[in-house]
């Protein structure tokens, strides 16, 4: 019994001297155990006011610009309106002149506010080919399609892709805002130590902290910048067998006619390849077989005089 006082009073004793650490302890066992588990936020604030989510005094989660959210708990999926979707196109082409058709195209994309992202020329043996990848103003994709198209012969395919990352951006919102108020408290609680090694213990967690929010930061304007601008890849040719899709199942003489041409262009290739490979390698193969000629005729030679004796 008197042993157990002892303990109970080292306790006592130990938890006066480390305030901040068992305030530390008890303010990451109330965030984590008492609270329920973080789901998507369904209502945005638009003032630093306490949001809706676990009961965390919000830290102002405003919706960004140009783009809209959900206002209500209970906002249908149909409500497209409110959804936030990024979009990517690509569009298979066949033009005159496929390198003056790409730089009209990077041009363009400048001239709306977009850049250029990718951008690879080639001049294979059937026909001039070209990739290029640039970033418009999804409220101008429209349009910025239209002028692409009318650049063109034909069109040979075209892609269009919504991705809806709406819960996505609503998580990384909630995440932000449990993140900045645990960022405050701790804040509050370096105020007050005293202690070296308390201070160290909430330096480290800050800074983990600040890491975890900076990420989430990126992710969230990494989102944002794929909403507001729509990647467009457009493929370039002057033949359109040279372009990636398939063609379709008709009878068509003249792609029967280049596609037995280039079959015939190939085989002709692979065969002067490998005459030149054999020419390359003859000033080893040309003495290995005289010398396996000489070692024949001896030995059959010798074969015929032990017959003959």
């Amino acid at each position: 019994m008197h042993n157990n006082i002892i303990k109970v009073m080292s306790f006592i004793n130990w938890v006066k001297t480390h305030k901040l650490i068992v305030a530390l302890v008890l303010i990451i066992a109330y965030l984590f155990l008492n609270n329920n588990p973080i789901t998507p936020l369904r209502q945005f604030s638009t003032s630093p006011a306490v949001d809706h989510f676990q009961g965390v005094p919000s830290v102002g989660m405003m919706a960004p610009e140009g783009l809209s959210f959900p206002r209500e708990p209970a906002a249908p999926l149909s409500d497209t309106s409110n959804r936030i979707v990024t979009k990517t196109s690509d569009l298979s082409l066949v033009v005159k002149d496929v390198r003056g058709t790409g730089d009209q195209i990077i041009s363009y994309a400048k001239s709306i506010g977009g850049f250029m992202v990718f951008a690879s020329y080639n001049r294979p043996t059937e026909s001039p080919f070209a990739n290029v990848t640039i970033r418009i103003p999804t409220e101008m994709l429209d349009e910025a399609l239209s002028h692409i198209r009318s650049l063109s012969i034909k069109v040979t395919s075209e892609n269009l892709v919504g991705t809806d990352v709406t819960d996505e951006y609503i998580d990384i919102e909630a995440r932000l805002a449990m993140l900045r108020n645990t960022q405050a408290r701790f804040e509050e609680i370096m105020d007050q130590a005293v202690e070296i090694q308390d201070i160290l213990t909430i330096q480290r967690e800050l800074i983990n902290l600040q890491q975890q929010i900076d990420s989430l930061i990126g992710q969230k304007q990494s989102i944002e910048n794929n909403v507001k601008l729509t990647k467009v890849t457009i493929y370039l040719s002057t033949d359109e067998l040279a372009l990636p899709y398939a063609p379709d199942n008709v009878f068509r003489p003249d792609v029967t006619f280049k596609l037995a041409v280039r079959s015939l262009l190939s085989t002709l290739r692979d065969g002067a390849n490998m005459i030149i490979w054999l020419g390359v390698y003859s000033v080893i193969l040309i003495p290995l077989l005289i010398a396996a000629v000489i070692f024949y005729k001896k030995f059959m030679k010798k074969q015929k005089t032990v017959k003959e004796a």
